[in-house]
């Protein structure tokens, strides 16, 4: 089983925004597998669903960005997991608009939602998908978060979403070694 979260916000108001593109990809996953059935669960709106052959959870938690470890541990302590079964897709200012990273392990890199999961689970072993959300340059970093794409941002997001499910998806195939290979280089 594999457990794939995505970071965000919860709350109308926090839809769209720049944060919230790993919410916008687990959207995406569930829309693209016709996962439904949604409820709430550790903290979290949480979905389960086969993607790629593999039993999966998508997880969204509600507890807002700079809780996040709180919903992860949840759900990993829950299951029993590994943390090899474990992705979380964030937002990452350091990328360009739709550029796509992946890591195996790692710092947090600044991010607080991160930084939360990985002071809960005790490790920074753990799968990433950084979402390029762009360089907030001379605004404020929590500002520009939070704040909406603009149109060409969109466009050149959207395309980005769906190579993200594509990297997930390869992920639970292949590794996160072999979507590293496939994705990272691809940009």
């Amino acid at each position: 089983m594999k457990l794939i979260v995505g970071l965000g916000n919860p709350g109308k108001e926090y839809e769209k925004t720049r944060h919230n593109a790993g919410f916008m990809v687990v959207d995406r996953l569930a829309q693209r597998h016709a996962i439904t059935g949604a409820k709430t669960k550790f903290r979290a709106g949480m979905l389960e669903g086969q993607i790629a052959g593999d039993k999966c959870v998508l997880l969204q938690p509600v507890t807002f960005m700079n809780r996040s470890g709180q919903s992860v541990s949840e759900a990993v302590n829950f299951y029993k997991l590994n943390t090899e079964d474990l992705l979380i897709i964030v937002d990452d200012t350091a990328l360009p608009v739709g550029k796509l990273r992946l890591r195996a392990a790692g710092s947090a890199g600044g991010h607080n939602g991160l930084a939360d999961i990985q002071n809960l689970l005790g490790t920074s072993k753990y799968s990433r998908l950084r979402v390029g959300v762009g360089d907030p340059g001379r605004a404020k970093q929590r500002d520009y978060v939070l704040g909406r794409f603009s149109k060409e941002e969109m466009e050149e997001l959207e395309p980005a979403l769906a190579r993200a499910c594509d990297a997930v998806e390869c992920w639970i195939r292949e590794g996160i070694t072999e979507a590293m290979n496939g994705f990272n280089a691809s940009e």
